[in-house]
């Protein structure tokens, strides 16, 4: 007899509806955006960390907030300062007078689903306070080590690393984050609408979510993100997952290649597109999808074709189209 978990026929259409109501949800308060949304949820189901990234004012914010009240789990956020501390975000131990020992006293990592926001405005030592979290769902304190409750997801913001006051992330935390969604400036047609949205009825420019209503509950998300487990990934799409991140080594423009850790995020990210789309398998296109998210963040681009104005999306897209996909 099999012991190999089972995938139920109707599996992939029931999920396909959920991640579709949650993305409807979300596109109360976003307008347009449908790219970085379809992405943010593939980084829900695949059980990875995602990393947004974009210019001041375009909604990043917003964007992690709708998608958090879609969802009936704990939700913290954390506003990254330069003068946060790392016990500010994983806790720290105090003394009980009253039973005259330690006790552990848990920051706000310890929710579902945590919005870091602004995370490139703190230093270092403070960043890598996530290091252990994102990687292990489990914070130390003083030597013993707290479990978090599943599922756990860090969503953060950041802005573009040239802007004032901002620090680099390290490449050690740059590389826990399965995907780095890019928001850009709305359409003409999509900012008439936003404007129109924010300043019809209200007072100021406050994140308004009230729209947005819980459609999934905390189990639920640990059901997708089984199901995902699940799919089928053919041998050819994994190989062609493999042959992305390996190319990546051998670009000219690119300083630093992928890891192994992007080749397995690609296949993660390629289940969730697929599952999103009602379909039991992964394809060559799913992978393709979530290339440039999995990858752009997981790269460097040499000084040289900096000064010529190419960045890492540019070359990746090069990149993608020397490599031939499989055909299934």
């Amino acid at each position: 007899m099999s012991t190999e978990p089972q995938f139920p026929p109707e599996a992939p259409e029931k999920a396909a509806a959920m991640i579709e109501a949650v993305a409807r949800e979300i596109r109360k308060v976003v307008v347009g955006q449908d790219d970085v949304i379809q992405q943010s949820l593939a980084g829900l189901v695949s059980g990875g960390h995602v990393l947004v990234e974009g210019v001041p004012g375009l909604g990043k914010t917003l964007l992690v907030k709708a998608l958090a009240r879609t969802l009936r789990g704990s939700f913290a956020r954390i506003q990254f300062t330069p003068d946060l501390m790392p016990s500010d975000v994983t806790g720290h131990s105090i003394y009980d007078s009253a039973t005259a020992s330690f006790v552990a006293r848990k920051g706000p990592v310890f929710t579902h689903f945590l919005l870091a926001d602004e995370i490139n405005r703190a230093p270092a030592k403070t960043q890598a306070a996530l290091l252990e979290v994102m990687q292990e769902a489990q914070v130390t304190i003083e030597g013993q080590a707290h479990v978090l409750e599943q599922p756990f997801m860090v969503f953060a913001t950041q802005n573009p690393i040239e802007h004032e006051g901002t620090y680099p992330l390290p490449d050690a935390q740059l590389d826990r984050f399965l995907l780095n969604v890019r928001i850009g400036y709305p359409g003409a047609e999509e900012e008439v609408r936003l404007t129109r949205q924010v300043t019809q009825s209200m007072v100021g420019d406050k994140l308004n979510v009230d729209a947005v209503q819980p459609v999934l509950e905390a189990v639920q998300v640990i059901t997708l993100q089984r199901l995902a487990g699940l799919l089928t990934v053919d041998d050819k799409v994994i190989d062609y997952a493999v042959r992305l991140a390996r190319a990546t080594r051998d670009t000219a423009g690119l300083t630093r290649g992928a890891g192994p850790r992007a080749s397995i995020a690609l296949v993660r990210g390629a289940r969730a597109c697929a599952l999103a789309a009602g379909r039991p398998f992964a394809s060559p296109d799913d992978v393709k999808k979530v290339a440039l998210p999995v990858l752009r963040h997981r790269v460097s681009v040499s000084p040289e074709f900096e000064i010529e104005g190419r960045d890492a999306d540019s070359i990746l897209s090069d990149l993608m189209a020397s490599v031939e996909a499989p055909r299934l």
